[in-house]
């Protein structure tokens, strides 16, 4: 569901709130500003990985000395292309296709 705010003014908009309610939502605000600080300070910063959160982040680095692109396998289906020599397998390019949507989809 999607809300368009565009065309909304200031007296279409209900800002008002009963004297209760606004003192009440302060004590509430106040109260869980106290509880988050508290639990900040008790807790200390610290952060704890798992070690497979440890492994994906050596993984994240060894990919990393990879390029991202393979500059020579570019040139050779540029050069390929230029000269016609390019040829796709149908079949080899619809087998991908379908095991892509295999491993999606399941």
């Amino acid at each position: 569901m999607s809300v368009d705010f565009n065309g909304i003014n200031q007296s279409q908009i209900n800002t008002q709130r009963p004297t209760a309610d606004k003192a009440g939502s302060a004590v509430k605000t106040a109260t869980a500003e106290q509880a988050t600080a508290q639990s900040t300070q008790a807790r200390g910063e610290s952060v704890n990985l798992s070690s497979q959160a440890r492994d994906l982040k050596q993984l994240e680095q060894k990919l990393g000395d990879f390029p991202e692109m393979d500059d020579e396998r570019i040139a050779q289906i540029r050069s390929a292309l230029e000269d016609g020599s390019y040829k796709v397998d149908a079949q080899q390019l619809a087998q991908k296709m379908l095991d892509m949507d295999k491993s999606i989809f399941g």
